[in-house]
């Protein structure tokens, strides 16, 4: 932590979560109501963006964060300069003008570490997450430092990372609504939806990413975003980006893994499978592990690289090496910061070094999430 950082003196307990400093976290104790809250952050605004810096991460815990407009309120006093635009391939229903659930994705989908939004031309400086349900089990929204992931790296792998760079290549459907056309529910727009149920890569079609079915709007966004557009027989949409595999921070210059590489690679849910099954021994996971294997490798026997839903090689077109991407999953888990979540939490990143993820779960679960 910066020597100068303003103190934190106040009516809550702050402190680290653990040992490895993140999330540091603001407790309430006996005053739990949220407008003392609003104010207190905002008396010391600068005070805790110096600590989010530093930590990568706070956990505002124990206090009356019940609606998303309270989420809200908490998230815009840090940050006022919250956005609704989301480019991201997570879906996700909004509940205010700059709130929205986390993921739509079912429990049994975990998702991978990532610092949001890294394939966009300006991704988000800051993220928010606010748990209105705590599941019963599991569900947990794991954080990981990004910055000691690059460093932890072996030195070859990072150098490897670091000159050939990231190439992400995404698949979009044609849109349901434009597959349906004027007639009604036709052929195409049934095997549209077909097509997604047996591909669980396919999460949305590309109007749902753009939020329009305008190709000319699209290709602008592509233009502002360094994404290449090819539109494909069907109605369909490819998406190429080159990207570095690692960023500095905009304020402290510091660098971290910065890419989606262990995200949107084809062999991803494989691996996430297999190390949660090492880590929880549900047979549910195994079943899991052993499905993902089958579906995934029938994808690279089905189509080229280039026609995946979702694949990263590097830059250069050459497939990432199966040893590199491992080591570089091997790293992250080896940070991972899990807790479970408790009713009225909301965490506050600094998405340029902290990563997130999300643990498989069953029953109800509510998370909701904003950005800046």
């Amino acid at each position: 932590m910066p020597l100068d950082a303003p103190p934190l003196e106040g009516p809550y307990d702050v402190a680290p979560l653990d040992e490895r400093g993140l999330p540091l976290v603001i407790a309430a104790r006996a005053q739990r109501a949220l407008p003392p809250l609003i104010e207190w952050i905002e008396a010391r605004k600068e005070a805790l963006r110096a600590r989010l810096r530093a930590h990568g991460a706070l956990l505002l815990r124990g206090f009356e964060v019940r609606e998303p407009q309270d989420f809200e309120r908490v998230a815009r006093a840090i940050d006022p300069e919250l956005s609704s635009e989301y480019m991201g391939t997570s879906p996700r229903k909004a509940l205010t003008d700059y709130v929205f659930t986390a993921s739509e994705l079912p429990g049994f989908y975990p998702i991978p570490q990532h610092c949001e939004m890294t394939f966009t031309a300006r991704p988000p400086r800051r993220l928010f997450f606010c748990c209105t349900i705590a599941p019963e089990a599991g569900g947990e929204t794991p954080l990981c430092d990004f910055r000691k992931v690059l460093a932890d790296l072996r030195p070859d792998v990072r150098e490897r990372f670091e000159q050939r760079g990231v190439r992400i290549v995404r698949n979009y459907g044609a849109p349901i609504a434009e597959a349906e056309g004027e007639s009604g529910v036709g052929l195409s727009a049934r095997v549209q939806r077909f097509k997604r149920k047996l591909d669980p890569w396919q999460l949305k079609s590309w109007d749902e990413i753009f939020g329009t079915t305008d190709r000319a709007e699209v290709e602008a966004k592509c233009s502002v975003e360094g994404f290449r557009p090819t539109w494909l027989h069907g109605g369909g949409l490819r998406l190429t980006s080159e990207h570095d595999a690692a960023r500095a921070h905009p304020e402290t210059g510091e660098r971290a893994w910065f890419n989606h590489v262990q995200v949107f690679h084809l062999s991803t849910a494989v691996s996430e499978y297999r190390r949660l099954f090492a880590r929880q021994r549900a047979p549910w996971l195994l079943g899991m592990w052993q499905v993902s294997r089958v579906l995934s490798a029938a994808q690279r026997r089905l189509r080229r690289s280039d026609e995946l839903t979702m694949h990263c090689t590097h830059r250069d077109g050459g497939e990432i090496a199966e040893a590199d991407l491992e080591h570089v999953r091997d790293v992250i888990w080896s940070n991972l910061v899990v807790f479970p979540w408790r009713k009225g939490d909301v965490v506050a990143i600094d998405n340029a070094v902290v990563a997130h993820g999300r643990m498989p779960y069953r029953g109800p679960r509510e998370v909701l999430v904003a950005w800046a």
